[in-house]
């Protein structure tokens, strides 16, 4: 029973110990899988001595990812979800287990990292829809925005101390070592899956259609559903406009401030440390409506903090700009994608969740034109040309758009319904 009074928490979401089992299970993965980006690099430099493989890794990871995401959001959407991402974990799992049995017999070569990035990234697209979806069941379309927000600190946090562990543990015992901690964590992740109730998705009249079928639907339904749509669409102009400037940060620290790798690393550590703060104050905040405002604001607030961030020329008095810019960035995510996941229908909330998943993929087409930009006037011009476009492209938008004007009535209706069908059943 609540204390008399007491103000309701997004983090009144661990109270759901199914949620919490998803929590903990999510830490582990990310953790292991945020740890793991730092060790494949630093085995295929010491396997090549060749910066190109770094790309190669890279690469092989990205591109199934893209491709594969609707055949995962689709095979979400047919079969038990609780099942598949044990499948799934099971498999990358075993992937950790064949590079360590690897290191161990001193067999290990640079095809083996190909091939296991490889299968990994095939798997991460049926993996973390499912995830979504099972998520959004636990814990009902109220509770859906607290949720993403605490898992997402989660998950920003471990883009700053999952590297880092590893790079502790390979710094002070081994390569082996990091790998035999990888293992233990995307193995708890399993064991964790075995406490959450099997979970399947609501299957339409007519029973299950061919995959490819349901595939088609899917891109049928974003297209028909118009709210859903538009949020989608709006949630890819930050990610394609000014997200990219994560990957100039490394021309930035020469062209600015000349602070080496050193000052690069700084800077990453200072951007995950916002995503956790933009992911706790939304939990803090819980799921109260006004979504259409809050998406704009921080919106706008990621491009005016990173605009003030790359002009200025004081290395640490940058640090600030950096953290509000993804503390910001993390917040709209939060609550865009929560939005998406109250708008959706259950029977088709796995291919929702993979077009979320294909516009992260898709992010890295939004360095090219940066790049060159940056090529010719800068790093740091570049990005705030970029902001500027930002800006004036969400202006635009929501002016256009009475559709994402009215989004806040629409979700209110949305979860009006969702609350009503469970009494109808």
């Amino acid at each position: 029973m609540k204390a008399a009074g007491r103000k309701p928490s997004g983090f009144d979401v661990l109270s759901i110990p199914q949620f919490r089992w998803l929590f903990v299970g999510n830490v582990a993965f990310f953790f292991a899988m945020q740890g793991q980006m730092l060790t494949r690099t630093i085995l295929a430099w010491d396997l090549t001595g060749l910066a190109q493989s770094l790309a190669y890794i890279n690469l092989v990871v990205a591109l199934p990812m893209i491709f594969a995401s609707m055949i995962g959001g689709a095979v979400t959407d047919r079969v038990e979800r609780r099942q598949l991402i044990i499948v799934g974990q099971c498999l990358i799992t075993c992937n950790e287990i064949f590079i360590l049995t690897m290191l161990l017999l001193g067999q290990l070569e640079f095809w083996h990292l190909l091939c296991t990035a490889f299968v990994a990234g095939c798997a991460f697209p049926f993996i973390m829809p499912a995830r979504m979806a099972i998520t959004v069941n636990v814990v009902g379309p109220d509770r859906i925005q607290s949720a993403m927000a605490v898992s997402g600190g989660a998950m920003n946090l471990s883009r700053v101390v999952g590297p880092a562990m590893m790079g502790v543990i390979i710094s002070e015992f081994s390569v082996i070592a990091a790998y035999v901690v990888s293992t233990i964590l995307y193995a708890s992740a399993v064991f964790c899956m075995f406490f959450v109730k099997r979970n399947k998705a609501v299957q339409p009249d007519g029973g299950k259609k061919p995959l490819l079928a349901d595939i088609i639907y899917g891109f049928q339904y974003v297209s028909l559903n118009k709210p859903v749509l538009v949020c989608l669409m709006f949630g890819l102009v930050p990610m394609f406009l000014a997200m990219p400037f994560q990957n100039l940060l490394v021309m930035l620290v020469e062209q600015t401030w000349q602070v080496g790798e050193s000052g690069l690393g700084i800077l990453m550590g200072a951007g995950g440390v916002g995503g956790v703060l933009g992911s706790i104050w939304i939990a803090r905040r819980g799921d109260r409506s006004e979504r259409l405002r809050l998406m704009v604001v921080t919106v706008i607030g990621f491009a005016l903090f990173l605009a003030v961030f790359t002009q200025t020329s004081v290395f640490y008095l940058a640090l600030l700009p950096l953290v509000l810019a993804n503390l910001c960035a993390s917040a709209f995510q939060t609550v865009n994608n929560a939005t998406i996941q109250i708008l959706v229908d259950d029977s088709v909330r796995g291919r929702m969740s993979s077009f979320m998943m294909m516009s992260f993929g898709l992010t890295p087409l939004g360095v090219f034109p940066m790049a060159v930009a940056a090529d010719h006037i800068g790093a740091a011009n570049a990005i705030l040309g970029a902001c500027v476009a930002l800006m004036i492209i969400t202006v635009a938008f929501v002016g256009l758009s009475r559709t994402l004007r009215t989004i806040d009535s629409t979700v209110r209706v949305s979860m009006d319904r969702e609350h009503k069908e469970p009494l109808a059943g």
